[in-house]
């Protein structure tokens, strides 16, 4: 895949993919003493003053500080499969970043003061681990985490509103709206349309924090992860295929433990967009050891599963359609997951 750096014909050159320089699995803290830098305040940006702290999202907002301040070292300092040799991509590239680091730093300022108020112990950063090997796969990952993260801040402004915190939706909102426009800019480098759906995939708490702990988060890190509470923790579901804009058989994978290898009344389940949860059976295609491959249909002809679709192994689904009423629900019965596919 060519990424595709902007509409005005400017591309990013790399080279092949290689293993990058090696780097610290934590950067901080930052050259401006971030996540505690020398004036704290979240409540105040160079444009002026912001409104008050959003909570629950500093544990995602310090992992993306991590993600971009390794991308940007990377691009930099030339690891080999990050370098741009078009100067001016380079530095629009890197302007971008940058931004995009600086307000990630603002976010979790805003969720750790927030929650230093409320619980008097703020999200401390953990050691993480980055997949990507080249430009290529870290805006497709990048691009790919945003859009949990755009589903998962859905799932937070509801739980606002049922609280009752009202005046914390409209922080939350405004950064709905900053995570979409980096979403634009990461699919327009991949040469995809930057507007993806007309409503994006929705998500939930759950299935984000097991996707950055599962993906990202060095295993025994996190200091004081145990402050954010009342999550759920499933078994990791690999997927094994790259699906496309079609109805096609697909894998997955899954390790199974003494508590997990009941496989009677499992089902596949695919979220897309705000419809209703897609229940499909799946069928064993091989089991070595503890690792079990299945292969479940895609169905993406009848149901238009483009952008992102979440994916999970439940228990207590019966027959196939719908048989969740939305996501949480699919969370509530989740044993294996998530997966993620993105198609277009």
């Amino acid at each position: 895949m060519r990424v595709i750096f902007s509409v005005a014909a400017l591309s990013l050159s790399y080279l092949a993919a290689a293993s990058p320089l090696p780097r610290s699995s934590s950067p901080f803290p930052l050259k401006d003493g971030f996540p505690t830098p020398t004036r704290p305040n979240c409540n105040r940006s160079s444009s002026g003053p912001l409104a008050p702290c959003p909570t629950l999202i500093a544990f995602n907002e310090l992992f993306e500080v991590a993600f971009f301040d390794s991308l940007i070292h990377n691009i930099t300092t030339n690891v080999s499969g990050f370098e741009v040799k078009n100067a001016k991509s380079r530095e629009l590239l890197l302007k971008a970043l940058e931004a995009a680091k600086a307000q990630e730093e603002l976010h979790a300022l805003n969720a750790n003061n927030a929650l230093q108020a409320f619980t008097g112990q703020p999200i401390q950063p953990c050691r993480y681990k980055f997949p990507s090997t080249d430009l290529d796969s870290a805006i497709t990952l990048a691009g790919t985490f945003t859009s949990v993260v755009l589903g998962t801040l859905q799932d937070v402004i509801q739980v606002f509103a049922k609280n009752g915190d009202v005046g914390l939706t409209r922080a939350v909102a405004s950064v709905v709206g900053q995570e979409g426009e980096q979403e634009g800019f990461f699919r327009q480098l991949q040469g995809k349309v930057p507007n993806e759906l007309p409503f994006l995939t929705t998500s939930t708490r759950d299935f984000a924090i097991n996707a950055l702990n599962q993906t990202f988060i060095v295993p025994g890190s996190c200091p004081n992860i145990q402050v954010i509470q009342g999550l759920k923790v499933f078994e990791p579901l690999t997927l094994l295929s790259k699906p496309e804009a079609k109805t096609e058989p697909i894998q997955f994978s899954f390790e199974t433990t003494d508590t997990t290898k009941n496989m009677e009344g499992l089902k596949l389940v695919y979220v897309n967009q705000q419809n209703l949860p897609i229940v499909e059976d799946f069928t064993v295609v091989k089991t070595e050891g503890s690792t079990v491959t299945i292969e479940a249909t895609f169905p993406y002809d009848e149901n238009e599963l483009n952008g992102l679709t979440i994916t999970t192994v439940v228990e207590g689904a019966s027959g196939s359609g719908s048989n969740f009423t939305d996501a949480q629900a699919v969370a509530d019965a989740t044993k294996f997951g998530p997966a993620l596919i993105i198609v277009n």
